[in-house]
């Protein structure tokens, strides 16, 4: 199965913008930066969330604390879908008990790594609440998630598939739906 890039749904000055969108969301329903976490999911979620909080710092004055979470070992298809998984470190110093936990990834689509991502989350701690920020939203849920802060909400089919492409990682920034083609 290869892909084909099809439509390009955010640039980066329009990821920009949506980030930008979002901090300003998160800083109005959160209101204090001090207790506030930011925690991304490995990999592009990471850097994500790093953005976000970049963001939030410019706006508000004060920076939250940031970490980075490894959910390998918490999916329900590890040996479906990784041979040999690799294990990435979780980076959370900082205690996550009573702090409001903004989750952040790149693309919510199932919600299957968002569960994954509740799990390995609780097990450094008990926040207050934790609250869902996402680039993009996709549809096509399998568990009852929902996002809290979203970028940009984009009907995909089936067939379709959303890559986020981010600076740190694949030089460039941007989104893209891409539609899967069977090869014969």
């Amino acid at each position: 199965m290869t892909l084909k890039e099809k439509t390009k749904i955010l640039d980066k000055e329009l990821m920009n913008k949506a980030l930008e969108r979002m901090a300003h969301e998160i800083i109005e329903k959160i209101k204090s930066v001090d207790e506030m976490a930011i925690v991304g999911i490995k990999n592009r979620g990471a850097y994500i969330g790093e953005r976000l909080a970049n963001k939030i710092e410019k706006i508000a004055g004060s920076r939250p604390q940031v970490g980075a979470l490894d959910i390998t070992l918490y999916r329900d298809d590890l040996t479906q879908a990784f041979e040999q998984p690799v294990v990435h470190a979780t980076e959370i110093d900082f205690d996550i008990s009573g702090k409001k936990i903004i989750l952040v990834d790149d693309v919510l689509y199932t919600g299957r790594t968002i569960r994954c991502a509740l799990d390995a989350l609780i097990d450094f701690g008990r926040p207050s609440h934790i609250q869902l920020a996402v680039l993009v939203d996709r549809g096509h849920r399998e568990l009852p998630i929902k996002a809290d802060y979203v970028g940009k909400n984009v009907p995909t089919s089936a067939k379709e598939t959303v890559e986020v492409r981010l600076m740190e990682v694949d030089g460039k920034d941007e989104a893209v739906i891409s539609e899967k083609i069977e090869e014969q």
